[in-house]
């Protein structure tokens, strides 16, 4: 696959990266059952089509998403091995049964969490590391502080931050360069806009954007009539839910329109228009299959005119989704929306 745009920067003091990331959270879990072989296989293909940014978390099937990507690494050619990047956010605690506990973000669980996913990656530093979500109990500065340490010692390249609100990027910043900052962002989800993205560019901050595609709701490939498995978790998501889920899917049906005119698929439309946000923004795609994988790298050739921004946006004006994008258990963790 020809990769026609090489390279952004995280930031004013992060790594060089790939103009598309690849998200591996799905390949593991919470979107119902996975194929092991595959997804190695769209690991490999992403490397190929010249992906460096590869995406996990330490809690994604509590362990397993970071073994699978040490695998695929271990497996692929050197020359993209020793290119890829690795992202990796912790602090979010489980159970054996899966269930979510809290977050920690001690400086000491900080480095223990780091010593086991090293293990588990088969690498010897993280390219970016971050916690999931701001510990409301730990200062951010100590756990950037922490990161800092994990630097200095050779175990981290960057600091990254995930979730976190204006205030909280400041405050970390103080502590220590901060390369970018993961946060959802799509067309249906543009929180980001009015506060945290200008906080982030007068820091010099780079975004990775998780969720363009919001959980493939926006992919073009969601059917209204579909059945989710029990071990997905877009099943109470309330964007998927009932009348929500028409209203959006309403709303997919007018982006199809706009991107059909413009001979793209709606999945590409959508990954366009976050490309367009600006040069500091790295949208990461989830996607499992070589053949997402495909269609998302497909939006890197889609060029988007003021006249196709106006189209996309008149189709999906900024606040038009229903349900909020996480339960409200969960939105209650995000820092970003307090």
């Amino acid at each position: 696959m020809e990769f026609p745009v090489l390279h952004r920067t995280l930031g004013t003091t992060g790594p060089q990266v790939s103009a598309l990331g690849l998200g591996c959270m799905g390949m593991s879990a919470l979107y119902g059952d996975t194929d092991r072989a595959e997804s190695i296989a769209t690991v490999h293909a992403a490397l190929d089509a010249g992906v460096t940014l590869l995406d996990t978390g330490d809690f994604y099937a509590m362990g397993h998403n970071e073994m699978l990507i040490g695998e695929a690494l271990r497996s692929a050619p050197a020359k993209a091995r020793e290119q890829a990047l690795t992202s990796v956010k912790f602090g979010a605690l489980r159970g054996p049964d899966g269930a979510w506990l809290g977050y920690d973000g001690r400086p000491a669980a900080v480095k223990s969490f780091a010593a086991y996913s090293l293990q588990r990656l088969g690498t010897d530093h993280i390219d970016v590391y971050r916690i999931a979500r701001v510990d409301p109990d730990v200062p951010i500065e100590e756990t950037v502080g922490a990161i800092a340490e994990l630097v200095e010692a050779g175990y981290v390249r960057h600091i990254g931050l995930s979730e976190a609100g204006a205030d909280t990027i400041r405050r970390a910043a103080s502590v220590a360069p901060i390369a970018d900052l993961q946060i959802e962002y799509s067309l249906i989800s543009r929180g980001i806009e009015d506060r945290i993205l200008p906080v982030c560019r007068e820091l010099g901050i780079g975004v990775t954007a998780y969720g363009v595609l919001s959980r493939g709701l926006i992919s073009g490939h969601f059917a209204r009539d579909r059945k989710l498995a029990a071990n997905d978790f877009r099943g109470m998501s309330p964007r998927f839910q009932g009348e929500n889920l028409q209203r959006n899917l309403d709303l997919v049906e007018a982006l199809r329109k706009v991107a059909e005119e413009r001979g793209v698929s709606v999945a590409q439309a959508a990954i366009a228009w976050v490309l367009s946000r600006g040069e500091d923004i790295v949208p990461l795609v989830g996607a499992r299959t070589r053949e997402r994988l495909t269609e998302a790298l497909g939006a890197l050739d889609v060029t988007l005119s003021e006249a196709d921004l106006a189209a996309i946006e008149a189709a999906v004006p900024a606040d038009a989704a229903a349900g909020d994008r996480y339960p409200a258990e969960q939105m209650a963790h995000l820092d970003s929306e307090h």
